[in-house]
């Protein structure tokens, strides 16, 4: 079982470094993921993940207070806004556009009522 949650934590830590350059991909969530993964297969990764300079702050802030950093929400937003311009753009059916609007303004709301980190 420890090698499962060793191999779900690592492909969640690729997922969440890709998420990094793509707007698409959240990182924190994948992050978080691997977090909880690597707590259950190996201390050692667990223990690198959080001291990690960039992961490890943000893994703190949602296991102390539930919160996401102030920057963090910006880019977040800003990734949202223009991931729903380029479907615009791109001419999308009313109908995927709203499903998207919805979808992108729910995932939003829940960013922006976490407390800042």
């Amino acid at each position: 079982m420890r090698l499962f949650w060793a191999i779900l934590g690592v492909l969640s830590l690729g997922l969440g470094v890709i998420g990094i350059a793509l707007p698409l991909l959240p990182t924190v969530p994948f992050i978080l993921l691997a977090a909880f993964c690597f707590a259950r297969s190996s201390e050692r990764l667990h223990a690198w993940l959080m001291a990690h300079r960039r992961f490890g702050p943000m893994i703190d802030d949602w296991n102390e207070r539930g919160a996401i950093s102030l920057p963090v929400k910006r880019l977040s937003t800003l990734s949202i806004l223009a991931v729903f311009a380029i479907s615009v753009f791109m001419g999308l059916r009313p109908m995927i556009l709203g499903i998207q609007a919805i979808t992108l303004g729910c995932v939003a709301l829940f960013i922006w009522t976490r407390p800042s980190g």
